[in-house]
């Protein structure tokens, strides 16, 4: 009998204790240095949310911005808010092409995660997106492009993701980055709503609303979930559950070389922020693709306006020139904190712990996905440029 207790005792203590062991063994994985220049011009709030999971992935990797100190959510170049609505800019803007080149020869990987900027009516108001009101700062400019091209003829890393090249960044450089990588944005970018109803859903941005109404005899008909799409015209397209789509929310559907080589999930919803490109295929290949599951109405509403149902979600461009991946979808932006990065094997029981079945819900995406595919890319990257003359 007290053998029996004794047993116990010692299970209920090692479970108790598993938290501590999962911090343990990852405070004891050696740490590497790689260094990222990471850029994100649409830093709101000092959580940094446009990048975090990408911080999230170099912390729990244990990859380090030097010899010993681990990324932190403030590392990046871009727009930093401050307190009393005060801010600062460090961007790329400030570089001259010889300060560029010393970045491009430091670093091992640049990462562009959002260059949407911010917008004076947001800042002062302290709300994202629900307004457009006179541009603070963003859009990609001549110096990023420059930078990306020194980048790419070291043949080092690029990743880059939603919004890099669309508005506010102008046509010229948008145009000199798309010849260079060889993608080329349509003009339109979409997002799921779980709620269309203006009465109920606060997320739904003011003027996408009012430029529908604009067209539309001030009329905004839609109080079901849905997906909505606005192109840099402003004009705005919507597709409600129901009257115009089969599957609500749109989807990710991975190619058999994504299922393979990144082991991503063949489908996965994807309920947020994306843009709608053209791809080069003598330049890149694709690793997914967006699927927007419309019925007959729904089909003839995006023809008339040439929305594609299926567009590329990645492309990759992975050869001995140069190293290049674009998400064409606001990827690093998930609701996930950096505590979890301090516990090593933490993504092999997450997905079972922190999703649930609303399909506005981003944590499926980020743990099926984003945190296995940027891994993957980073540590093989590592091993590339630390790999050794015999091995």
């Amino acid at each position: 009998m007290y053998k029996k207790i004794r047993f116990k005792r010692v299970l209920f203590l090692a479970i108790i204790l598993i938290p501590f062991w999962l911090w343990l063994a990852w405070f004891l994985t050696p740490k590497r240095k790689f260094v990222a220049a990471i850029i994100d011009k649409t830093v709101l709030t000092s959580d940094g949310q446009e990048h975090i999971s990408l911080t999230w992935v170099l912390k729990h990797q244990r990859f380090t911005k030097t010899l010993s100190k681990l990324y932190q959510i403030d590392d990046y170049f871009g727009f930093f808010p401050l307190d009393e609505q005060q801010y600062k800019l460090k961007g790329l803007e400030r570089f001259n092409e010889s300060q560029l080149e010393q970045l491009s020869q430091d670093s091992d990987l640049t990462f562009y995660t959002d260059t949407y900027g911010i917008y004076r009516e947001e800042w002062f108001s302290g709300k994202s997106q629900t307004e457009r009101s006179g541009i603070l700062y963003g859009g990609m400019a001549n110096q990023d492009v420059s930078f990306l091209k020194k980048m790419k003829s070291k043949h080092k890393l690029i990743m880059m993701e939603f919004n890099d090249i669309n508005s506010p960044t102008s046509l010229a450089v948008r145009k000199n980055y798309e010849t260079e990588f060889g993608i080329h944005w349509t003009g339109w970018i979409g997002r799921y709503f779980s709620s269309l109803d203006t009465t109920i859903n606060e997320e739904l941005p003011h003027w996408l609303v009012r430029n529908y109404r604009k067209k539309h005899h001030g009329e905004w008909p839609f109080t079901k979930s849905g997906i909505a799409f606005v192109n840099e015209k402003d004009e705005v397209v919507v597709l409600e559950k129901d009257t115009h789509l089969r599957t609500e929310v749109p989807f990710m559907s991975s190619t058999k070389f994504g299922q393979e080589y990144f082991k991503l999930p063949q489908y996965t919803k994807f309920p947020y922020w994306f843009d709608i490109l053209e791809n080069n295929p003598k330049v890149n290949r694709i690793v997914s693709y967006h699927n927007i599951d419309a019925n007959i109405q729904g089909k003839k509403i995006l023809a008339r306006y040439h929305i594609p149902t299926q567009f590329p979600g990645i492309v990759m461009h992975k050869a001995a020139d140069y190293e290049f991946y674009y998400f064409s979808g606001d990827f690093s932006d998930n609701p996930i904190g950096l505590t979890s990065a301090y516990f090593k094997g933490i993504e092999y029981v997450a997905p079972y712990m922190f999703t649930d079945a609303d399909l506005s819900d981003r944590n499926e995406f980020f743990w099926e996905i984003y945190q296995p595919m940027t891994t993957r890319i980073l540590e093989d990257y590592y091993q590339k440029i630390n790999k050794k003359p015999n091995d």
